[in-house]
């Protein structure tokens, strides 16, 4: 395509998954590449591809473990040394662990996830950012997940990293927004790389619902390019989840979280478990809901009363989606659940006060 001429990107975790894909399409577009990672094995044959499928002038190989101790400021220091001007940032390198915080995972394995997932990202948001604001042009994307807005037992640590990747992300958009320096969270669901594998997770529930990479990195680079302050890619079933993260209380979540979590069960024990599994989820999602719209309802001003009846309405209407995860092979207690769910929501501001006494009962 070569719409961009004589500008650089720099994308750290480029060797696979979502940064391999958005390195693709920044080649596509004619951006000159920084790729780093730690295999440059694997970067070297990407970098070929690239240069023989678009024609990529310059690329320029990191070979580096980010989660080391001041890797980002060696890369920084790299890049200064050659003369590149970085215009596009992309903080994809990140990974994950799976098992209890309390006995299952090792901490050294931890504290190397907390360096690259925050501290590498914070400090090579800093070193770029501020090259950027002088110039007064730029743009980063950060990876954050949908794990950024809900709690997810079984990878407490890394939903915990990338709630502050988030966190962060949303702090400096209105620290730029007087600029022309951009940065944009990226919030994907559970996406078919290597992560899962990685992590020791790979037999878990959510892997039934992976989505494809292409994908992700398409909402989000196309994001990254406008601008935008986040993306959630994959359509309503993923941003129902964003619905639910703010009405809905943070146990609940966690409960739907630790659910999808868990290992996938022995055949046998898979179907009978689905349909009391829809049933439960989709009852207890709906009654959480209606609960927490129906309380701040009561104590509302008439605008924030406005605000809460079109929440509620979009629960009613994203709930299902939200689960169809789970219950693709139980149809029938599929459409029960939805309709039950949606007959909940539509009467929760009527019965807010009936069922705040009986929670506090």
């Amino acid at each position: 395509m070569n719409t961009v001429t004589g500008k650089t990107a720099l994308v750290t975790g480029a060797s696979s998954g979502i940064g391999q894909e958005i390195a693709k399409l920044l080649a596509k577009d004619g951006y000159n590449l920084v790729l780093v990672a730690r295999s440059d094995d694997t970067l070297e044959r990407l970098s070929e591809v690239f240069k023989g499928n678009y024609d990529t002038q310059q690329i320029t190989i990191i070979k580096k473990d980010l989660s080391e101790e001041d890797a980002a400021q060696d890369v920084y220091n790299q890049v200064k040394a050659k003369g590149i001007t970085v215009n596009v940032l992309v903080n994809d390198a990140g990974v994950g662990l799976y098992g209890l915080f309390g006995t299952d995972t090792d901490w050294e394995r931890e504290k190397a996830m907390i360096h690259l997932n925050v501290l590498a990202l914070t400090q090579m948001t800093k070193l770029f950012l501020y090259d950027m604001l002088i110039r007064n042009e730029g743009k980063i994307l950060n990876l954050a997940s949908l794990l950024s807005i809900t709690p997810s037992p079984l990878m407490a640590v890394y939903a915990g990293t990338k709630a502050y990747v988030y966190n962060f992300t949303q702090s400096l958009i209105n620290e730029l927004k007087d600029t022309n320096v951009t940065i944009t969270a990226l919030l994907p669901n559970a996406t078919d790389t290597d992560f899962f594998n990685k992590a020791g997770a790979q037999n878990t529930k959510i892997t039934d619902e992976l989505q494809d990479p292409v994908m992700v990195a398409k909402d989000g680079y196309e994001a990254l390019m406008a601008g935008k302050p986040k993306v959630i890619p994959g359509g309503l079933k993923n941003k129902s989840y964003e619905v639910l993260a703010y009405v809905a209380p943070q146990e609940a979540l966690a409960s739907l979280m630790h659910d999808k979590m868990l290992q996938k069960p022995e055949p046998d024990a898979e179907q009978e478990k689905k349909t009391t599994l829809a049933w439960g989820i989709g009852f207890g999602l709906a009654v959480v809901t209606g609960i927490a719209i129906g309380i701040a309802y009561k104590n509302a001003n008439a605008l924030d009363r406005a605000r809460y009846r079109y929440k509620a309405k979009s629960a009613g209407n994203s709930i299902s989606d939200a689960l169809s995860s789970v219950v693709d092979a139980v149809v029938d207690a599929y459409q029960n659940t939805k309709t039950k769910a949606e007959h909940l929501v539509s009467k929760g501001e009527d019965k807010a006060v009936d069922l705040e006494a009986e929670v506090a009962a």
